[in-house]
Parts: structure tokens; sequence; C-alpha cells
């Protein structure tokens, strides 16, 4: 049977591009992201590189790559990510060194160890650590 009832209409966007862009003075280009995109961590959560021995602690999030075109050729092809995923900024550590990391949300995973990062920028940005994240200082919240 044959529904008389008017078909729903669609909401008209008005053409509307369904993606941000913005300059990206680090990355020397145009970035073109997702106006949504769901990241898997957040701001303070203690992570692990999946595939090399280092951890730390995330201070910012981008929807999607958004570093040099030499930094991503640089990685070798056979383990270079995707680029339509987050990437996270970290304060990582490794046995002998502290250092800030760029990594594709495809190779993090959460840390399983529990406890705080050592890394010497980690006061600047974060107040307190419990339950195995941080808390971003007040002063640098929205």
């Amino acid at each position: 049977m044959m529904s008389l009832a008017p078909p729903r209409a669609r909401p008209y966007l008005g053409g509307m591009d369904h993606r941000s862009h913005f300059y990206l003075s680090q990355a020397g280009r145009r970035i073109e992201a997702p106006l949504h995109a769901q990241a898997r961590f957040a701001i303070g959560d203690v992570v692990r590189h999946r595939l090399f021995d280092f951890r730390g602690v995330i201070f910012d999030i981008d929807p999607v790559f958004a570093n040099s075109e030499e930094w991503y050729e640089a990685i070798p092809q056979d383990i270079r990510p995707r680029r339509d995923q987050p990437f996270y900024h970290l304060l990582a550590e490794s046995e002998d060194s502290s250092y800030v990391a760029y990594v594709s949300q495809q190779n993090l995973l959460e840390d399983s160890t529990g406890g705080p990062v050592d890394h010497p920028s980690v006061p600047q940005l974060f107040e307190t650590f419990a339950s195995g994240r941080y808390r971003l200082r007040r002063s640098l919240t929205h």
C-alpha cells in the first residue's frame, strides 16, 4: 500500500560544505577537516604508542593530519598512518628522554601502567594527576 504522506524533506543546507578549512603555519598549508570528528582520547589522557616504546600525556588534538608534508613523507610508507583521522600532540617520555610527539589515533593505546608522565612541561599545562589522567590547568581552558 502506498503512503499518501508527503516525503520527509531533507534540510536544505544551502550548498554548505560539511568541512572546515583553516591555514596552519606549522604545516605551511591549508588544512581541510570534517566539522565533526570522533577522537578516541581526550586532553589529559595518558597513552602509549602501539609500535614504539614511548608513552605520553595528550595536550592537543588535531581532527586530521595537520603537520608538514616533509614530516609525513619521512614516515616509512609501510607504517605511514592515514591522514583522515585524529592526530594527537603528546608530552612524551621514553626510557632515556622526554620530547613532544605527534601521533595518529591508529597508533595510540590506553596506557596500562597508571603512573604519571615524567616530562618537564607537564606542570606548565596540567594541575593534577588522578585515576590515570591529568587535569588541564584551569587558566588554559576555554
